[in-house]
Order: structure tokens, then C-alpha cells, then sequence
């Protein structure tokens, strides 16, 4: 330790810190405390702000700074030229240099003023770099006479080009995040109609060991007359299969308005996928629910794609999973679907949901299909928000922490 000299110190400092931090702004943050007093006596961070446009700046005499500038295409110098030309810059400043001087280097006022206080520094502008592109500026200062050497400015880039690595990647991890978020989003409707004759509720819960976008989709469509509810999962995790859903889900959407039978409408997402050679399938779930006229029960008319048949769960206490299957769409063209029908009465459910509550699995045992039999004739009449809540607990309490993919819940109740 004795032998190092403090550039190294700073970098060994620098790499032990930023490992392992995949949060952008606390990375930021943890670099510029690394850096103090080694390598800067004062450092900045500038990286693009995209909800902006300007630039996103940590950093400053207390560390925690942080604010969004305007950038200017009209200027070309300091943290702009860096940016454009990837090329670091060098420059001293002295007490002729005034504060207004200083801020069109920095773009931002209150930092000049900061480094005005400081005159004399040495100002050492470094690009950010990694994966072939300039993701940010580092700004690094030195006062009380102490001056960027040219081993000092070697040691210099390579805390910056290691920060660059470890801020890029922390970036699009964040990003990763939001765009699995927005992608969720668009797989479900965004809320849930309120009908006349029917209560509809719904639960989602992402698998929690990954950020990956799931497949697990639902829908409603209709009135109150004519409802149409879909769930389906698509196989596989990521960007890819949240197309596959997506084109899923529209295709459903697009084929009732030619044919709301439950058959014609897999067959056409059947017919879609196979033609495309997606090399992927989806599994679902739709029914059609018609609302009793002159005092008669509604009714229901379900088929299945490779899904588990829902359960309806009767007012009266009675539990039965509904006797419906077909291949998974996309598998083989021309394959029937056959629908089943059944009676609706007041205070009855129909339950779907997805294999991630079936196949929720703690010590190798699923949860399974008989588990969801047992519990559901305590909450019978009780409608399906309560009864969606109700199974979530339970899956949760059985995995007892323990990883699961992803779960979606769909019901319709029929209320008269």
C-alpha cells in the first residue's frame, strides 16, 4: 500500500466501489465520492437526459448535486464538445477567468460559480465511453496547486473508462426495467369495464426472480349483453414473446369483429400464427358470456387453446373445473376447437387464470389444479375480486418465498 501512489489508490478505490451497483444514479453518486481527494478535488458527472433532452449533472462541492441543463447546438465547447467529439480536454483556470467564462464549459451557472471560488483548478473534461459510444462527460477538478500530470491524466481515463462501463451498464439495466414495465402494461387492458349484469376483476403478478417481459396476457371486450374475456400465456420470456402477445391479443381482438364463437376465433389465431411460422406457441383461453333473457340464466361458450379449462365456482358452494381443450395455437393448422357451454346463475364465477398459478412450485410439488378445488368452495358468492385476492394469497403462501413465474387472474361474476 505504501508503494501506491494516490491515482492508484483512487482507481483500486473506483473498481471496488462500482461493483455490483446496477442503479444509475447511486453508480454516479459512488463514483464521484470515490474519486475525493485522490484523483480530484471536485468532480461532475453530465450524462444525456432523455426525458429532457439537456443533460442530467451529479456532482459539485457537496457531492449530492444534482440537476437537468439545457444543451445548446450552437456551442461546441466544454461538456458539449466532449460529448460530440469523444476527445478529452485540458485547461487550467486562473483568477482572469470569470464565472460567466467558466459557464459556457460547464452549462451551468451555479457549477461555474463553484469553480470560481476555486481558482486556480485544474480542469480536466474526460468522455465517457463504452461499447463504442459517449454516453457522458467527467469533469474532474484539482485545486491548491495540484495539477493533472501526464500520469495522473493516464490514471484519470482509466477510472473513467471503467466508470463508463459500470454507469452503461447500471443505464441499461434501468432501461431494461422500464421497457419491460410499458410492455406489461400493453398486455392487459389498462383498466377493467364496468358492466351491468357482470362484475369482472382481474390479478397480475410478474415473476420476481427476472426482469424479463412475460407472456401471460388477458382481455375484455363487449357489453353487457355480450361479453368476451380472453387469457392466454405465450411461451417464453422477453421482447420477442411480448410481440408474439401482442400480435396474440390483437389478432383476438381483430377476429371477433368478423365472429365472436369461441372456436372461429382460436381457429383464427390458429390460422395467423401457423401462417407466420412464428416458431412459438400461445395457449388461451376465450369465452363468450351472453346475458339470460326473460329470467334465464346467462350463458358461457368456452374454448381452449392448450390451456387449462377455468373453474366455476357456483353461488351455491359447488366447484368444478370446466371440461375444455384443444392444441395450443400455433402448433399445427386446421386443428378443431370445440366449446363447451355453461349456465351462469346469480352469485356464480368463472375463474381463469395462467400456469404460473398451477405449476407455482415449492420443493419440487406443485400447487396444481386440486389444491385451487379445495380452497374455492369457502369463497363461493363472494365475487370474483375477492376470489382472485383469495388464490393469490394462496399461491404466495404455498411457494413461501420461493421464485414463480409469472400468475394472471381473470373472472367474470354474474350479478343477476
Amino acid at each position: 500500500m505504501a508503494n501506491q501512489s494516490a491515482p492508484e489508490v483512487a482507481h483500486r478505490d473506483v473498481e471496488v466501489a462500482l461493483d455490483g451497483s446496477l442503479n444509475l444514479r447511486r453508480t454516479a453518486l459512488t463514483l464521484l465520492t470515490a474519486v475525493r481527494p485522490a484523483l480530484a478535488d471536485w468532480a461532475v458527472l453530465a450524462m444525456p437526459d432523455e426525458p429532457t433532452g439537456g443533460l442530467a449533472l451529479h456532482g459539485g462541492t457537496s457531492v449530492t448535486f444534482s440537476a437537468v441543463i439545457s444543451r445548446s447546438s450552437a456551442s461546441e465547447r466544454g461538456i458539449d464538445q466532449v460529448l460530440r467529439t469523444g476527445q478529452r480536454l485540458h485547461r487550467h483556470v486562473d483568477h482572469d477567468m470569470s464565472p460567466a467564462e467558466i459557464g459556457t464549459r460547464l452549462r451551468h451557472s451555479g457549477l461555474a460559480e463553484e469553480l470560481a471560488r476555486l481558482r486556480p483548478v485544474d480542469v480536466l473534461t474526460l468522455p465517457l465511453t463504452a461499447r463504442g459510444a459517449t454516453l457522458g462527460v467527467f469533469v474532474l477538478a484539482r485545486t491548491e496547486g495540484r495539477r493533472f500530470d501526464a500520469d495522473t491524466i493516464v490514471e484519470a481515463e482509466r477510472v473513467a473508462a471503467r466508470a463508463a462501463l459500470a454507469l452503461d451498464s447500471a443505464r441499461l439495466y434501468e432501461e431494461r426495467g422500464r421497457l419491460a414495465t410499458v410492455l406489461q402494461r400493453t398486455l392487459r387492458p389498462p383498466q377493467l369495464p364496468q358492466l351491468t349484469g357482470f362484475s369482472v376483476a382481474a390479478r397480475y403478478r410478474p415473476a420476481v426472480e427476472h426482469l424479463e417481459v412475460g407472456g401471460d396476457f388477458y382481455d375484455v371486450l363487449g357489453t353487457d349483453d355480450d361479453l368476451l374475456i380472453t387469457l392466454g400465456d405465450v411461451c417464453g420470456k422477453g421482447v420477442d414473446t411480448a410481440a408474439l402477445t401482442l400480435q396474440a391479443r390483437q389478432t383476438i381482438r381483430t377476429a371477433t369483429h368478423f365472429d365472436r364463437s369461441p372456436d372461429r376465433v382460436l381457429n383464427a389465431l390458429n390460422s395467423v400464427l401457423c401462417d407466420q411460422k412464428v416458431g412459438a406457441f400461445v395457449t388461451a383461453l376465450y369465452a363468450r358470456v351472453r346475458r339470460g333473457l326473460d329470467g334465464q340464466p346467462a350463458e358461457a361458450d368456452i374454448a381452449a387453446a392448450g390451456h387449462p379449462g377455468p373453474i366455476l365456482i357456483r353461488a351455491s358452494g359447488h366447484v368444478e373445473q370446466v371440461d375444455v381443450s384443444g392444441i395450443a395455437a400455433g402448433v399445427k393448422a386446421g386443428v378443431p376447437y370445440r366449446p363447451a357451454r355453461v349456465q351462469l346463475h346469480r352469485g356464480d364465477t368463472l375463474l381463469m387464470f395462467t400456469d404460473g398459478v398451477e405449476e407455482a412450485r415449492r420443493e419440487e410439488r406443485l400447487y396444481g389444479v386440486p389444491r385451487l378445488l379445495e380452497i374455492l368452495p369457502a369463497y363461493a358468492g363472494a365475487g370474483g375480486e375477492v376470489i382472485c385476492e383469495a388464490v393469490e394469497r394462496d399461491v404466495l403462501e404455498y411457494l413461501d418465498g420461493d421464485p414463480h413465474d409469472d400468475m394472471a387472474l381473470l373472472a367474470v361474476t354474474c350479478e343477476r
